[in-house]
């Protein structure tokens, strides 16, 4: 496939291409592509060997997207800085050590280098002004660049796994921030103590695959517990490699930590003595015309989600789902849990009525006590507050009460913002049964 698309590039087959995606083999870079310069707007070169793009990578001024991940670079390419458009660089498991202020664009919203060995990032990244979107899981970094205390647009960063000391005191006051991830760092401390049992693996009888996403498969699975009516239950089965959002073993210790809630999907217990050494959770199974209620951000809508266009809410259904989402948060607030994920597509419901539950631990960090503590949690209030005007537009709710609290919920000064129990409050005497 790498063969005919590099001969289809030679014979002109690709002219007025504005998108191409190389299958992994590449050892070097086709200097055909930079002949699409007019019209290339998406280049993916993942999974290849190369580790070096050619001096004149400029030629391609209308490129917005590009994808390098699981290459071989140790140095993020200075002549990403040559492209005009380039909003998103994705840069993931290259083995990258350096990052040149010079490699970054102008018009950079999108930034990827997770699981890499990068120790220090430019102060130039601060100078970005349409940064959104920063992935930096899995790196060496002890401080971030002082620079992006004045990163206007910056709503979600990853942080996890590096070696960081603490978090900087401006990262928590940027206006737009409402998702963070930071577990893994020295400054966390240790996770905490599970609120449910172990589960032996020989209880379980494994079934049909359900999902599958960054950090494990999901089976349905039947739990056969000493003396006990068998139970039909969800098993996660974890795959062990670093994710956009952390490391999968955080998750496990965070989802754990949180215990059982009617509006998370939470854990039951913890998978003891698999026959390879995996580890896994038994967890609720929710009924199977459940469904997820949005779809990720795209490469266009960057940190916001996708919604099916036909998706339509009742008023009652989106006031049910904003509930369901408070009710998460504060519960995993007072077990010290952030989040850190709050979005549509981490919400599962019922399709109709808005029964609802959040689900995906995978950036979920320990919250610290304290100011510290109280500022993320205002964090989080900003991702709901988003997560509410977009299920209210689905229900065609424009001004009203449930307005002015998404206004509140998403201000810039975090300390004006409601807290959680705040918020449930407000909403108790909304509820609709």
């Amino acid at each position: 496939m790498t063969l005919s698309l590099l001969d289809a590039l030679r014979r002109g087959d690709c002219a007025g291409a504005r998108e191409l995606r190389f299958p992994p083999g590449l050892t070097e870079f086709p200097r055909e592509i930079l002949a699409l310069g007019d019209t290339l707007e998406l280049l993916d070169l993942s999974n290849s060997a190369l580790d070096a793009l050619p001096e004149d990578f400029g030629r391609l001024r209308h490129l917005r997207v590009l994808f390098c991940s699981g290459n071989r670079f140790t140095r993020l390419p200075p002549v990403l800085g040559d492209c005009p458009a380039l909003s998103q660089v994705g840069f993931r498991a290259t083995g990258l050590v350096e990052v040149p202020g010079e490699a970054l664009p102008p018009a950079l919203r999108w930034l990827t280098l997770t699981d890499n060995r990068i120790a220090h990032l430019p102060e130039a990244l601060g100078a970005r002004p349409e940064l959104q979107k920063l992935m930096l899981s899995g790196n060496a970094l002890r401080t971030l660049p002082e620079s992006l205390a004045g990163a206007p647009n910056l709503e979600l960063v990853r942080l996890a796994a590096n070696a960081l000391d603490a978090l900087p005191p401006w990262l928590t006051a940027l206006p737009r921030l409402a998702w963070t991830s930071f577990s893994g760092n020295p400054f966390e401390g240790a996770p905490l103590p599970p609120a449910v049992p172990p589960v032996r693996w020989q209880d379980i009888e494994p079934g049909a695959l359900l999902g599958e996403g960054a950090s494990g498969r999901v089976h349905r699975a039947v739990w056969r517990r000493d003396g006990a009516t068998p139970e039909a239950v969800a098993l996660k089965l974890f795959k062990g490699a670093m994710t956009s959002d952390g490391l999968p073993e955080r998750e496990m210790a965070a989802c754990l930590a949180a215990g059982t809630h009617p509006n998370l999907t939470g854990a039951l217990g913890r998978i003891t003595g698999h026959p390879q050494g995996a580890e896994g959770l038994v967890m609720r199974l929710l009924p199977a015309d459940w469904q997820v209620l949005a779809g990720p951000p795209s490469l266009a809508s960057c940190s916001r989600d996708v919604y099916d266009p036909a998706l339509v809410l009742t008023p009652e259904a989106a006031l049910r789902i904003a509930q369901a989402a408070a009710q998460a948060c504060l519960h995993l607030h007072e077990r010290s849990i952030l989040h850190g994920d709050l979005y549509g597509h981490n919400i599962l419901w019922d399709g109709a009525a808005g029964a609802a539950v959040v689900s995906d631990f995978g950036a979920a960090s320990t919250l610290p006590d304290g100011a510290a503590g109280a500022t993320l949690r205002r964090v989080e209030m900003r991702a709901w507050g988003i997560l509410l005007g977009e299920v209210l537009a689905l229900a065609g709710i424009g001004d009203g009460p449930l307005r002015s609290l998404e206004a509140a919920s998403t201000q810039p000064d975090h300390a004006a913002r409601p807290s959680f129990p705040e918020v449930v409050e407000i909403l108790r005497p909304l509820a609709l049964s």
